[in-house]
């Protein structure tokens, strides 16, 4: 099972190469739901052309990204000074709703970026934004205003502003890394030297991961604001980090037994830690539902390691999948009605990746490449998951849609990348 996969996981050489992939999305819900969104050319200032451009295209791939707009954008340009007639021309095309902006260097580094969304049809301005930065901050002030006309025109959060954490072994060693969701400011995180997996986002932004930074896989926590890293659970054996409670009040994860490994909650505020699991069986790969009341897990209690769920109030414990081979790595969906988890539904078959419903009713397969595609992870808005693939000969990190549509790779990086989660 998985616990033992780790182990092996940990052990495995570097191999070179990444590839570039091209891929169309895929609206489940159909075309005709997409909300009709011009963007127009933005505006700028002599000295801020280079950003303006920057800022254009990344809330243009931010929108397209969303699957909740059908982007149209050859339209005429807007100010904000003049927009009545170029709306007309604009709702003419079918738009409902037209984003454009403005960027303007102020003092020696400092950028002003202006973001506006007007109504084509009533010709009224829907949304008007200023954010200031420096030219480095481009990037991640365009994610943070695209996810905020999301909000505002749709009524749902948008994720242009989430990173994606894993490992990867390109150095020789395992070491935690992020990036965007859309691949965009990869960066290493750790040097630990040594074996660093299993990253895991909490709420307030601090990522924790296991490490054998001294020789024994123990817990530990980045802390992304103060650029430090500090020890959370370290013991004489195994401590592999499973989740972090939605509150960031305690953490679940999978240490050594008397009898088997089984799974613990540590409570991070008074450092107590309260077994959950049961010595009988090895119980692994821990995390929470998304209200913190209940865990699923892996359990090999009844022979093939399968998908289990427990009421953390009472202990009650109930098997969510039956009819597969072999069950791992389930992660709660956001939204809380599904969980996504590694599988396969004979011995001879590769590693895909499955939905099952909460009550274990549904089950349904997302991946059938013949490649092994493992450790899936929900985006926080419960509409892509990210997971590895070696679809392209080695471990990469892909992104698709909740079923299964328009996969891509995530970052073009060496080395093989193992365990990715999407923060909250």
């Amino acid at each position: 099972m998985r616990l033992i996969k780790i182990l092996v996981l940990l052990m495995l050489p570097v191999t070179v190469l990444a590839q570039t992939d091209v891929y169309i999305g895929i609206n489940s819900k159909g075309g005709s739901e997409l909300l009709p969104l011009g963007i127009a050319a933005y505006q700028h200032d002599p000295h801020a052309k280079k950003e303006a451009k920057e800022v254009h295209e990344t809330m243009r791939g931010d929108l397209m990204f969303s699957r909740h707009f059908d982007i149209k954008e050859n339209g005429p340009e807007i100010t904000i000074s003049d927009y009545t007639k170029p709306l007309e021309q604009w709702e003419k095309l079918g738009i409902q709703y037209v984003v454009f902006g403005d960027v303007a260097i102020e003092g020696d580094d400092d950028y002003v970026i202006k973001i506006y969304v007007l109504n084509a049809i009533t010709k009224a301005p829907v949304f008007a934004r200023s954010y200031k930065g420096k030219q480095n901050a481009m990037r991640r002030l365009s994610h943070i205003a695209s996810d905020q006309i999301v909000k505002e025109l749709t009524g749902k959060r948008g994720i242009a502003d989430t990173r994606i954490a894993f490992s990867n072994n390109a150095t020789g060693n395992k070491e935690i890394y992020i990036a965007d969701y859309d691949g965009n400011n990869f960066k290493k995180l750790t040097t630990d030297k040594s074996i660093a997996i299993l990253p895991r986002w909490s709420k307030d932004g601090k990522i924790y991961y296991t490490s054998y930074r001294y020789n024994n896989p123990d817990i530990f926590a980045i802390d992304l604001a103060a650029g430090k890293v500090e020890p959370v659970a370290m013991t004489k054996g195994l401590e592999l980090i499973g989740g972090v409670s939605p509150d960031g009040r305690s953490i679940v994860l999978t240490r050594s037994g008397t009898r088997n490994p089984t799974i613990y909650e540590l409570n991070l505020d008074t450092g107590k830690s309260t077994q959950l699991g049961s010595n009988a069986a090895v119980d692994g790969s821990p995390s929470y539902s998304p209200d913190g009341r209940f865990i699923t897990f892996v359990s090999n209690r009844s022979g093939n390691p399968q998908i289990y769920v427990m009421e953390l109030a009472t202990g009650a414990t109930r098997r969510v999948t039956a009819s597969l081979n072999w069950a791992d790595t389930p992660q709660w969906s956001p939204t809380g009605e599904w969980i996504v988890f590694a599988g396969r539904t004979a011995s001879v078959n590769p590693i895909d990746i499955f939905l099952v419903d909460i009550t274990g009713t549904q089950i349904r397969q997302l991946t059938s490449d013949s490649a092994n595609n493992e450790d899936p992870t929900w985006s926080p808005d419960g509409r892509f998951i990210a997971f590895t693939t070696t679809r392209k000969g080695r471990r990469q990190i892909y992104v698709m849609d909740a079923d299964g549509s328009a996969p891509h790779l995530l970052v073009d990086v060496k080395g093989n990348s193992f365990t990715p989660h999407w923060s909250m």
